[in-house]
Formats: C-alpha cells, sequence, structure tokens
C-alpha cells in the first residue's frame, strides 16, 4: 500500500512538473546577453539556445549549417534588432523556420552615433539598466503570444527579474556617483557604451564605431593619443570581444593606465566574471570605478 502511494505522488508530480524536456518552448536568442534575459523569463518552461556565444562577436559571425538547424527547430526567436544581426534575415530563410523573431529593442529609443563617416543606429541598448527592463517586457510578451498556456509564469518570472533590474540600477548610480565628474572619461575600442554613458553620466570615446567590424585609420588612432594626452583621460579599457593590442599601443604612447576588461556585446563563459546580464553590469562598473576614482 506504502509503495503504491509513493508511486503515485511521483507520478503526480511528473505529470505537474514542467521540468520534461519535450514540453518546453523551444527559444533561440542571437547573442548571450539577450539568451540570460530569455532564461530568467522563461524560467524551467523554456529551452534556450543562444547563437553567439560568451565572448563572441555579433558584428563578425558567420552562421553555420549547426547554426541553421538550432533554428529551425525553435518555435521562437529573440533578437537585438537595430543592425546587430545583419546576417539574421539570411539564416532564417535557409532554416526553414516559419516564424518572424520578436525584436526587444521595440520601443527602445535609439541613441545616433557615427560609423565610417556616416550616422547610424547604435544597437548596444541592453548597456542601459533602464533599456534591458524594455527588454524584458519583450521577452515576456513574446513568450506569451507563443505559450499562452504558461502565461501567468512568465508574467512571475518577469516581475521578479524586473525588481533585480531595479535594484541593479540603484546599484550602478551609486556605484559611478563616487566618481568625480571631471574623471568620467574612458577610452574603449569600439563605440559599444554609448547608452551607459547617456544614463550614467560616462563619457566613452572610440577610435572605431559602434560596429567592431570596421578598422580605425592611423590617422584615428592618431586622433585619440592626441585626445587623450590633452584631455588627461586616465583610463583606457580592453573590451571582451575584441583584440587589445590597439588599446595596448594606446596607453604606451600617452601614459594612461589600461583600466581592466569590460563586458560590451557579449557575456563571459560560466565561469567568469560575467556570466550573466547583472554580472556583466556590476563587473563593468566596478572595473570602471577602480579605474576612475582618483
Amino acid at each position: 500500500m506504502f509503495r503504491r502511494a509513493v508511486m503515485l505522488a511521483l507520478f503526480a508530480a511528473l505529470i505537474a512538473s514542467p521540468a520534461h524536456a519535450g514540453d518546453r518552448l523551444k527559444a533561440v536568442a542571437s547573442i548571450s546577453i539577450i539568451g540570460d534575459l530569455v532564461k530568467n523569463v522563461g524560467g524551467d518552461r523554456v529551452d534556450v539556445a543562444t547563437l553567439v556565444g560568451p565572448n563572441s562577436d555579433a558584428h563578425v559571425f558567420s552562421p553555420t549549417p549547426t547554426d541553421a538547424k538550432t533554428l529551425g527547430a525553435a518555435k521562437i526567436v529573440f533578437v537585438n534588432g537595430m543592425g546587430l544581426e545583419g546576417w539574421m534575415t539570411r539564416l532564417v530563410a535557409v532554416s526553414g523556420a516559419k516564424l518572424s523573431p520578436v525584436v526587444v529593442t521595440t520601443s527602445v529609443k535609439p541613441r545616433q552615433a557615427e560609423e565610417g563617416g556616416h550616422h547610424a543606429v547604435d544597437p548596444h541598448a541592453w548597456q542601459s539598466v533602464a533599456n534591458a527592463r524594455i527588454y524584458i517586457a519583450n521577452i515576456r510578451d513574446g513568450l506569451k503570444t507563443s505559450d499562452p498556456a504558461n502565461a501567468a509564469t512568465y508574467d512571475a518570472n518577469a516581475k521578479a527579474y524586473l525588481d533585480k533590474l531595479d535594484a541593479l540600477e540603484r546599484e550602478v548610480r551609486e556605484a559611478i556617483g563616487k566618481i568625480p565628474a571631471d574623471h568620467r572619461k574612458i577610452i574603449t575600442t569600439h563605440d559599444a557604451f554609448g547608452y551607459f554613458g547617456q544614463a550614467y553620466g560616462v563619457e566613452f570615446i572610440a577610435p572605431t564605431g559602434v560596429s567592431s567590424d570596421s578598422e580605425p585609420s592611423a590617422r584615428d588612432i592618431a586622433k585619440i593619443i592626441s585626445q587623450v594626452k590633452r584631455q588627461k583621460i586616465p583610463a583606457v579599457f580592453m573590451e571582451n570581444i575584441s583584440d587589445p593590442r590597439m588599446m595596448q599601443q594606446i596607453a604606451r604612447e600617452t601614459g594612461a593606465r589600461i583600466g581592466g576588461t569590460l563586458y560590451s556585446d557579449a557575456l563571459s563563459g560560466a565561469s567568469g566574471p560575467a556570466a550573466t546580464y547583472v554580472d556583466m553590469m556590476r563587473n563593468n562598473v566596478r572595473e570602471l570605478v577602480k579605474a576612475l576614482t582618483p
């Protein structure tokens, strides 16, 4: 009798559990940062695959047949938009997927930036926590549309994560507020932190535009070196997706300190300092405060 009761209890738990891999919604995220946000909203109701993984650069990504297969098996796909994933339209067509990607930057106010002498939309909107809140709302709504049976779960998960983002926003503002205003100026490899700069009052200067795919000219680098010397900019920063040699050259020729590594377009691996979106923002703020506080 006892054994039968135990078996019935186990069966009931299995029926109620959303943990069956076959029952989970198959989702694909274009980049690791979006993948982490989808995991937080989807919880155990969603299996998330990421195309451009940790420490990888979406600007220069080349999809493989495996990526097409992954996309073809998905029920829902999340992309950043704003020109970041120029390869996505073709990948969707090749994969045979019959879906329209959810653009997580919908309703984000785009930042205009310089790219090769022309104006371009800056796609790095996630660098502002306020924009990350918009990402979460779009992810939540996309999941609810694709999987209405679990809408209440997605609502609850999104609310819990938005509370975390509220706390993160306060944390970032408090930390940056400790840096004297005249020290909030740094050099990075490419123009990936404009939204952060607008939100938190830090000036980021880069020798290349919003795409890391562009190569700075010798004139561009000389101009940056002159600016660092003239304005006494205290630090230059590496990016996790970029070759560090250009920043090392600028540091050598100006005497500016190398302020560490910022995570711009991708998270770190699981054992790194920026394995989640929240960890990424905390790491970047920590590195900025350490390098810029006199």
